[in-house]
C-alpha cells in the first residue's frame, strides 16, 4: 500500500461501533467510508454526525458493494461468527468485538477462515490498550516480575445490569452474562500479561440472585448469570482466579483489578475510585528491601485497539490481539460455563 493511500474501513453496529469510528478518526492511515446497522435511526444519526455517505441496513450488502479494505464488527455476540465469515470471504480484514464468538467451535471457524483468506482477524480486547497495561507488559517481558505463578482478575459492578428485554440478558443472543461480557476483558488482560500459558483445567460457578429478583419484578426475560467465578489451572503450574458480576453488594460502582504474582515481584492494574481511570503498580524485593513502584507517566502512550488493527495491516504483521488468543479465551470461558452447569471440573 502506498503511503498516500488510506485503508477504507467499514463499521457494522452503531452502538459500540461509534467508539470504533471515533478511534479510526484519529488514525491517519485509514478512513471510515461506510457504516451498517439495521436500526435506521442510528444509521442516519451516525452517518450525519461523522459525514459518512455510504450507509447500509444490511452488513453483508455493505461487504459486497462498498469498496472496503477492512471492517469493524460491533454487533450482538450471536452475529460475530457469521459476519466475520462473510467479511473475510469478501476479502476484508476484520476487527471483531469481544467475545470472539458464542463458542469455541465458532471461534475456530473464524480463525480458520481468516487464515485461509490470508486476512487479519483481530479481537477487540481493549483493556490491553491502556498506558497502565502496556507499561506493566514491558516490565513483565523484561523479567522484573519473574515467573508468574498466581493471580486474580476481577470485574464487579455494584449495579450494572443491562436493560431487561435487551440482548445482553438473553443467552441465545449473548452466550452468557457478565462472565462473557466483562470477565472476558480481565481474563484476556491477565493471560496477555502472563504470556498466554496453556490452560489445563477450569472449575466455575455461576449465580443469578439479584438479577433474577429484578427480572421477576419487571416481568422481563433474563436467561444468563449475574455473577460468575472460576479457578483456572495452567500446564506450567500457574493458577488464576477469575470473577465477574453485573450486580454485587460491594461499595464501588465498578471494581476492576488484575493482580499477578511472580517469583521476583507482583503487579496490579486496577481502576481508581470506581471509575475508568487506571493505575499500574509493582511490588518487588531488592537487596532485602520491599519496594512499591507506580507508573506516573507513560513515555510511549499505548495505541488504541483500532490504531493497532490498522498498523498491523499496513505493516503486514500479526496484530497484538490475535485470533488464536481469542480462541484460547473462548476455550476458558466455555469451560467455566460447562463446569458451572455440570458441577464438575472441565479438563482440556
Amino acid at each position: 500500500m502506498s503511503k498516500e493511500k488510506k485503508l477504507r474501513v467499514g463499521v457494522v453496529g452503531l452502538g459500540m461501533g461509534r467508539a470504533h469510528i471515533e478511534m479510526y478518526r484519529k488514525v491517519a492511515a485509514c478512513e471510515v467510508v461506510a457504516i451498517a446497522d439495521p436500526n435506521r435511526v442510528r444509521l442516519r444519526e451516525a452517518g450525519d454526525k461523522y459525514e459518512i455517505k455510504a450507509r447500509y441496513a444490511n452488513a453483508e450488502e455493505m461487504f459486497a458493494k462498498a469498496e472496503l479494505d477492512a471492517v469493524s464488527i460491533a454487533v450482538p455476540n450471536k452475529f460475530h461468527c457469521p459476519l466475520t465469515l462473510a467479511a473475510v470471504s469478501n476479502g476484508l480484514h476484520v476487527l471483531c468485538e469481544k467475545p470472539m464468538a458464542m463458542s469455541v467451535a465458532e471461534a475456530t471457524r473464524m480463525q480458520a477462515a481468516a487464515a485461509k483468506a490470508k486476512k487479519t482477524l483481530m479481537i477487540n480486547f481493549s483493556f490491553r490498550f491502556t498506558n497502565a497495561s502496556h507499561a506493566l507488559k514491558q516490565q513483565v517481558d523484561a523479567g522484573v516480575i519473574g515467573d508468574i505463578y498466581f493471580g486474580r482478575t476481577v470485574w464487579h459492578r455494584r449495579r450494572g445490569l443491562p436493560g431487561f428485554g435487551g440482548w445482553f440478558g438473553l443467552k441465545d443472543m449473548s452466550g452468557g452474562g457478565p462472565l462473557i461480557d466483562l470477565g472476558v476483558h480481565r481474563l484476556d488482560l491477565a493471560l496477555w500479561l502472563m504470556g498466554h500459558p496453556e490452560p489445563l483445567s477450569v472449575s466455575g460457578s455461576t449465580y443469578n440472585v439479584i438479577a433474577r429478583e429484578r427480572a421477576r419484578r419487571e416481568k422481563q426475560p433474563y436467561t444468563v448469570e449475574d455473577l460468575a467465578c472460576g479457578l483456572i489451572k495452567f500446564r506450567n503450574g500457574a493458577t488464576l482466579i477469575l470473577e465477574a458480576s453485573w450486580a454485587l453488594n460491594i461499595n464501588e460502582p465498578e471494581q476492576m483489578v488484575t493482580a499477578l504474582y511472580g517469583s521476583k515481584g507482583g503487579l496490579v492494574q486496577k481502576n481508581v475510585g470506581g471509575g475508568y481511570e487506571f493505575v499500574a503498580e509493582m511490588y518487588t524485593e531488592e537487596g532485602g528491601n520491599l519496594f512499591t513502584k507506580r507508573l506516573d507517566t507513560a513515555c510511549v502512550p499505548a495505541p488504541s485497539s483500532c490504531q493497532e488493527f490498522i498498523n498491523s495491516i499496513v505493516q503486514n504483521r500479526p496484530p497484538l490481539a490475535t485470533a488464536a488468543q481469542g480462541v484460547q479465551v473462548q476455550k476458558i470461558l466455555e469451560g467455566l460455563y460447562r463446569s458451572a452447569e455440570s458441577g464438575k471440573e472441565t479438563v482440556f
